[in-house]
């Protein structure tokens, strides 16, 4: 059949005009780019594009060997700045640009689709016609998901580079299904609730790790289809795990096909590179006060949720989208109608993109990356907050390195950095995140920003794990990080797979595992992870010895956890500590065991606890408290 572009079809309507117009269209991927449709009983696919600043649009592919002005598309009437035409013919699999010729300064570009389902494998850069149709079978998860992803239940994320969490033959990265199969057992076995998924969405430049995204409404296609994508979460669905993904509505790359100066003129960006140029990615930034920009990337958000079942986005580089000087010297920013240095545009982009997220799809969460001290990341907007679920406690993060990667002897003069934290873990609702970027350029892995021998190296890591999870807070903690890897991540390689069975590493892999496995079976350790109510001081101040203990209170007393944290290589023997009860109280976690790699100090499975006043308790226990080792103690209600 020939192709021809029909005019007078649309899948428009008055009512979705309107809504694009004001700014309040947020399922714009149902109507806006390539879907195939059927009028009047003739198939083909139906294109649209937003581009206002046109004099004329053209698609051009394969099926009309690149020839612009062959298929050129119509301009609406109505001033919505879309340009729309039926395709007869065409079908699932075409390859397609669009060719836009501007009716300013008489530039001319091919352009990808923003709105395109699948584009050709990087660096090629065409959309593909294709359909989003899936035979999901997850519907248990999805009914039951808001409980998974409640802020009072457990949540251990495993961040993950899809490229390079494992290679076949130590070269090819593993596709969506492979993946689908190998990372749903491993996640299985390591006990994560929850995998994190750095940006799948298409980009051109793979040493971007995905967050200079291109194709924001497409996975990658080096890794298999749109299909082969859903398939990969579906099956961690089936087993339980749920998928957060990495999104990045901060800046966009400027390539030639891409957003960037799509009809002519600066149409998804600002046109004052004060505002629209970011200088530390060479990059665009959003027009967030833009009503058609509002619709395109709070569609995009909500596109990820409804077509892929996503269970929560982390949203990248927040701070970034606050401040308008960020990263900026004076005379690089202008301050706001008010003089200030708030993106007041932006900062309504949030709060409107987390009303609609958490109204449309109530059971997921929306997660910020935000490095700053700006109050109520994670508070409602009826509140005055920005209305994110959770936000990544980046002050943490960067406290805890730093004392970790102190020689031992010297950690006493820093103690406020591991109890810190406690003056303002409640003020946000936080993830604590030891993230692909505290691995990367220079900086070392986990095990290797340790001091001391392999063996203190390997003990520092269980022990800093241990921290992490008894310390209020969800946790985020990315791959390699779990076996306690040497190498810094590399996005052209692989987890170092084969350290994993060596002992030391081997170690370190399962404390991770039972670490999951406790934290998700005592409630004490998440669900009043955002209260003072949830945790105490037993003693802070022994800076002497590096030793820190709290107890971790569930809304049952019975349910409380009692943890000593050790961060020196001497073993404290003799050690009195104060219990909120006396009785036998089991030591349900030690990271020193010989299981773990470690020396095998500890209280042989728990210690008595009598009626003998310390710490400002009426109860206390001895016990050893092993080097650079973290204990977890329970109460055994019935001895």
């Amino acid at each position: 059949m020939d192709k021809t572009v029909v005019s007078g079809k649309s899948l428009f309507t008055e009512k979705d005009i309107y809504h694009f117009k004001e700014g309040s269209h947020f399922r714009l991927y149902e109507k806006m780019g390539a879907h195939e449709a059927e009028f009047e009983g003739r198939k083909g696919v139906f294109f649209s594009v937003w581009a206002p600043n046109a004099s004329c649009v053209s698609v051009i592919g394969r099926f009309n060997n690149w020839q612009p002005g062959s298929h050129r598309l119509f301009a609406r009437a109505d001033s919505s700045g879309i340009w729309e035409g039926f395709v007869e013919g065409m079908k699932k699999g075409e390859l397609y640009k669009y060719k836009i010729d501007s009716s300013v300064r008489g530039y001319s570009v091919e352009k990808g689709d923003p709105y395109g389902f699948f584009w050709e494998i990087a660096p090629k850069t065409a959309s593909i016609v294709w359909g989003l149709e899936y035979e999901w079978a997850d519907s248990e998860w999805m009914k039951s998901r808001h409980e998974k992803n409640s802020i009072k239940a457990p949540m251990s994320v495993y961040e993950v580079h899809l490229g390079s969490w494992r290679k076949k033959s130590g070269v090819e990265s593993l596709s969506y299904r492979e993946l689908a199969v190998e990372l749903t057992e491993y996640v299985l076995k390591t006990g994560f609730t929850h995998v994190e998924l750095m940006p799948v969405m298409e980009h051109p430049f793979y040493g971007s790790w995905g967050y200079q995204t291109g194709g924001y409404f497409a996975p990658t296609s080096r890794f298999g289809t749109p299909q082969d994508f859903m398939f990969l979460i579906d099956s961690l669905h089936r087993a339980g795990i749920g998928v957060i993904l990495d999104w990045v509505p901060s800046h966009f790359p400027t390539d030639e096909y891409g957003l960037g100066f799509f009809d002519g003129t600066h149409l998804y960006e600002h046109e004052d590179k004060r505002k629209g140029f970011h200088p530390d990615w060479k990059s665009a930034i959003f027009n967030y006060g833009r009503n058609e920009v509002k619709n395109f990337l709070i569609s995009n958000a909500l596109f990820w949720l409804d077509k892929y079942h996503a269970d929560g986005l982390r949203v990248d580089a927040v701070a970034s989208m606050l401040y308008l000087d960020y990263s900026r010297k004076e005379g690089e920013w202008e301050p706001n109608k008010y003089g200030g240095n708030e993106n007041i545009e932006a900062i309504e982009f949030l709060k409107r993109f987390n009303e609609t997220v958490y109204g449309e799809y109530p059971g997921t969460q929306t997660i910020a990356e935000e490095s700053t001290a700006w109050p109520m990341v994670s508070k409602p907007v009826y509140t005055g907050g920005l209305g994110f679920g959770l936000k990544w406690n980046m002050g943490w993060m960067n406290d805890t390195l730093s004392y970790i990667s102190e020689d031992p002897v010297y950690r006493k003069y820093n103690h406020d950095k591991l109890t810190f934290s406690l003056m303002y873990a409640f003020s946000e609702n936080f993830m604590l995140p030891f993230s692909h970027d505290e691995v990367v350029h220079g900086k070392g892995s986990l095990a290797g920003k340790m001091p001391g021998d392999d063996w203190q190296k390997m003990a520092g890591v269980r022990a800093l794990l241990g921290y992490m999870y008894a310390h209020p807070g969800k946790k985020t903690l990315f791959m390699g990080c779990e076996i306690g890897q040497w190498a810094e991540w590399d996005f052209n390689g692989s987890v170092d797979w084969a350290a994993a069975e060596t002992p030391l590493h081997a170690g370190v892999q399962k404390w991770t595992g039972d670490l999951n496995r406790v934290y998700k079976s005592q409630p004490a350790l998440y669900e009043r992870d955002f209260t003072y109510e949830g945790f105490r001081w037993i003693d802070c101040r022994n800076f002497e010895e590096s030793v820190i203990s709290f107890i971790r209170k569930g809304e049952n007393e019975d349910d409380d956890i009692v943890i000593v944290c050790n961060f020196t290589p001497v073993a404290r023997h003799h050690y009195t500590l104060g219990f909120p009860s006396s009785g036998f109280w089991d030591e349900i976690l030690n990271s020193d065991a010989k299981e773990y790699g470690g020396s095998g100090a500890g209280n042989y499975g728990g210690v008595h606890v009598f009626p003998f006043e310390a710490h400002g308790m009426g109860n206390s226990a001895t016990l050893t408290v092993p080097p650079l080792g973290v204990l977890f103690f329970k109460k055994r209600v019935n001895p």
